[in-house]
C-alpha cells in the first residue's frame, strides 16, 4: 500500500513538473520566431544571406577605402551586385518593376555611401554633409518604397526607423575604422549586424504574411 502510494505520489510529481516546463500548443507557437514550412525557411535563409552580404561587403568597402587599397573597384563592384541580388530577391511577389527600382534606390543608397566616406577621409566637411543628407532622403525612399508594396506588414514609420537605424550604425561604423579606434569599429560592426538580420526577417515576415498562398 505504502509503495503504491509512493509510485501514485512520484507520477503525480512527474505529470506536474512536465506541465510546467512544457508550454501548451498555443504557447508555443506564439513563443517561437522560426519559419512554419520549407517554403518560408527557404525565403528566411535567402534574405539573411542577402542582407549580410550587404553589411559584409559595405564593411570591406570601408577598409578598403580607407586604406586606399588596391581591392577598392573589386570590393565596390561586388557590393553594387549586391544590390542587383537584393532587388531580384522581391520580383516573383511584386514584378519585375519594382524589383528594378529597389536595385536602383539601393545602388543611390551605396554609391551615395561611398561619397560620405571618401569626404570624410579627405576632411571635406560640406561635401560630407551634402552627402549625408542625400543618403538619409534616399533611405526614406527606399522605406516609401518599401511601405507602398506592403503598407500592412512594413508600416512607413517602422521602415523609416529600420534604414535610418541602419544607417547611423553604418556611420559609427565607418567613422571609428577611420579614426583607427578598432575596438569601437568591431563593436559598430556587431550592432550592425545585429540589426540588418532583424530588417531581414521583418522583411521575410512581412512577403509571407502578405503572399500566404505562395508559402502553403
Amino acid at each position: 500500500m505504502n509503495g503504491q502510494f509512493t509510485r501514485s505520489v512520484l507520477v503525480a510529481l512527474l505529470i506536474s513538473v512536465t506541465l510546467v516546463m512544457v508550454p501548451d500548443a498555443a504557447s508555443a507557437s506564439s513563443l517561437k520566431n522560426e519559419p512554419e514550412s520549407a517554403k518560408e525557411t527557404a525565403l528566411h535563409d535567402a534574405m539573411r544571406k542577402l542582407w549580410e552580404d550587404h553589411i559584409i561587403w559595405t564593411r570591406l568597402f570601408i577598409i578598403s577605402a580607407a586604406a586606399d587599397l588596391p581591392d577598392k573597384a573589386a570590393a565596390t563592384e561586388r557590393l553594387l551586385q549586391n544590390q542587383v541580388d537584393i532587388g531580384n530577391a522581391i520580383k516573383p511577389y511584386y514584378g519585375d518593376a519594382a524589383g528594378n527600382k529597389l536595385t536602383t534606390l539601393l545602388k543611390e543608397h551605396i554609391t551615395t555611401a561611398a561619397e560620405i566616406v571618401t569626404a570624410a577621409k579627405a576632411g571635406d566637411k560640406p561635401k560630407q554633409d551634402d552627402a549625408t543628407k542625400r543618403w538619409f532622403a534616399n533611405a526614406d525612399q527606399i522605406a516609401a518604397f518599401l511601405s507602398d508594396a506592403n503598407p500592412k506588414n512594413w508600416p512607413r514609420s517602422e521602415m523609416q526607423k529600420m534604414m535610418r537605424d541602419h544607417l547611423n550604425l553604418t556611420t559609427d561604423e565607418a567613422v571609428a575604422r577611420l579614426q583607427s579606434n578598432w575596438a569601437a569599429d568591431i563593436a559598430a560592426y556587431d550592432k550592425v549586424h545585429d540589426q540588418i538580420l532583424h530588417m531581414a526577417d521583418m522583411l521575410t515576415k512581412g512577403i509571407v504574411n502578405q503572399f500566404p498562398n505562395k508559402f502553403m
